[in-house]
């Protein structure tokens, strides 16, 4: 069996845990919970033929990137940074959380998740946002914890570059 850690990082109330509760229990809550330290959980799925298990470390929220515990990235083989795309600074707080990991634990797979898909009519994140994010080497998935769009896509992504040769994207 592998074992593969991915850190989940952004800003406060991005849907950090509900993307993981999505992928992980197929459930949504409504109910915001702030995460304190790390909530770890585990999947077990199959990819190009073998078992992987995801541990995912669900990191609490950081507005300041450069207050985040750089203990907890130990070991980290990948890593999501979510932005909330109703509140525009979550986009640059998780680019900025993004330079600050792969500055700790090197050139790893990663993704930005621009979550609440589901509130496209209440967004401040633009396309010219996204598409300038994705110039500057970012995969980004728009995804929804409530819907469960493109969660579990983003997560196989992730899993599927971890297992490359050398980890690349």
């Amino acid at each position: 069996m592998i074992n593969k850690k991915i850190c989940m990082l952004g800003a406060f109330s991005v849907g950090k845990t509900s993307l993981v509760e999505q992928y992980v229990h197929s459930v949504f809550s409504d109910k915001y919970l702030s995460t304190v330290g790390v909530k770890i959980s585990k999947k077990t799925i199959v990819v190009d033929g073998q078992d992987v298990t995801l541990v995912l470390w669900d990191m609490e929220g950081r507005d300041i990137f450069t207050d985040v515990n750089v203990s907890y990235l130990r070991g980290t083989m990948g890593f999501f940074v979510v932005a909330d795309g109703t509140r525009l600074e979550t986009l640059n707080t998780a680019l900025e959380l993004r330079a600050l990991v792969l500055g700790k634990v090197g050139v790893v797979p990663n993704a930005l998740l621009v979550n609440k898909a589901d509130m496209a009519d209440q967004w401040e994140i633009t396309e010219d946002m996204l598409q300038r994010a994705k110039a500057g080497g970012n995969t980004v998935f728009r995804t929804s914890a409530k819907t469960g769009q493109l969660v579990e896509e983003a997560f196989r992504f992730l899993a599927g570059a971890m297992l490359k040769p050398g980890g690349k994207i």
